[in-house]
Formats: C-alpha cells, structure tokens, sequence
C-alpha cells in the first residue's frame, strides 16, 4: 500500500494545523487532522460553479469565490464566465494559495494565473461586508458546510447574520450558491427566516449512486424562477 508523502505544512494565525500531502496521484489537505478536502472526489465543488452560472445566465457576470480549495470551483466558474473582467477568490490561509502555484497548479489547470483573478487573502466574511451589492455570482465552499465545520469561525457564514450578510452583497437578480457535505434542515430554516428563495441539489460523490452526495444551495430573489433555472 502507497503511503501518504507529505508536502508542505503551516499553521494557522490562530494555531490550526494545515497538511498537504500526497499519495499517488491523490493529493490531499488536513486541517487539524482532519480530511479538509482532496481531489478525489471534484464534481460538487465544479457543480457549484457551472450550475450557479447556468441559472445566472450572464457571460460577464461579476463573480466572488469565497474558499479557494484545491482551484477547482475558481476553474469552473472561469469557463464558465468567460467574458467576466474580474473574478475575485478569497482564501484565509496564504499557504494554501501558496500551494495552488506549485503543487496543486496543474489540478485545475493553473486557474491563480488567469488574468482575470484578484486573490484576497482575508476572511470572506470581511469582503462580503465591506462590499454591498457588489456581485452577481457568490460561490461559497469556505468549510464543510453549516453542519460539519473544521474552523469554528466559520459558522457566522451560515447563521442569520452570514445569510444576510451574503444576500446585501449581491447585485439584483443575483445568486448566492453554498456548498455542503451534508443536507442542513437549520440552515434550511434560516434562509426561509431570512423571506430568501432557495432550492437545493444533491450532487452524488460517484455517478449512479444515491448513497453518498454532497449538496449544493442556491439563493436569490425568486424561488420558483430558481427551481426552473435549476431545472433547465
């Protein structure tokens, strides 16, 4: 059996641990011991970003991904918008940014080096609220979702607060969409709380298979135009 190579290490300004490792063709990112993400399993994260510029429908849209990851959503999203000036990516942590230019780059095929990118190094949450009414698209995939946090801060992104935070910063007629590991009936409730329209899609981990999904909420003005925009 292959064993796990580590990459590269750093710690958090808070203390976190963050690991890239590799084994194979399998790359791999810990934080604090546990499985962050990896480029196994790729279809959500790229979900996330085709199917939110799908039911926008505008080829210049003004985008924020907020969680750079392993660059696959920001890859997306750039194919997808192919005539957007500026796509703007936050990520909290400079080394993983830091390692998609060198071992992770080739994954999603070099995304940091398009043109159109501004890296901010920063809370997403400081972005959003410094910048109301900004975007058209927001693509969030900054944890593991409102159920399964690996950085505890990350939860004011999901509770009343964040959602709202999130819907002030869109443009009108715009998307927020928000990865998760796992369906959340509280987060749910709160963005029926907060009067938003959403819907959610289920993206299963391996084709043809039901029990194993990630999951995918989209959030704008209009329920029913969201479900028929998912839909189309």
């Amino acid at each position: 059996m292959t064993l796990w190579t580590p990459l590269a290490r750093a710690r958090s300004a808070s203390g976190d641990d963050i690991l890239l490792q590799q084994r194979g063709e399998l790359f791999e990112i810990k934080f604090n011991g546990m499985q962050l993400m990896s480029n196994l399993n790729s279809q959500s994260e790229i979900s996330l970003a085709i199917k939110a510029a799908r039911m926008l429908n505008r080829h210049d849209a003004r985008v924020l991904v907020g969680g750079l990851g392993m660059g696959f959503t920001l890859r997306a999203i750039l194919d997808a918008v192919p005539q957007a000036e500026r796509v703007d990516v936050c990520e909290i942590s400079p080394e993983v940014a830091e390692w998609n230019r060198s071992h992770l780059a080739p994954l999603a095929d070099h995304p940091l080096a398009d043109r159109r990118v501004r890296l901010h190094l920063r809370d997403v949450s400081a972005l959003l609220q410094e910048n109301p009414k900004r975007w058209d698209l927001i693509l969030m995939d900054t944890d593991n979702g409102p159920e399964a946090l690996a950085r505890p801060d990350n939860a004011g992104l999901y509770n009343d607060a964040g959602i709202a935070m999130a819907l002030d910063a869109l443009r009108p007629g715009g998307i927020a969409a928000f990865w998760s590991a796992d369906r959340s009936d509280a987060f749910a409730r709160r963005l029926d709380q907060a009067g938003a329209a959403w819907c959610v899609e289920d993206i299963p981990l391996i084709p043809g298979r039901a029990d194993a999904m990630h999951h995918l909420y989209f959030v704008g003005s209009d329920r029913q135009s969201l479900a028929q925009r998912l839909a189309a």
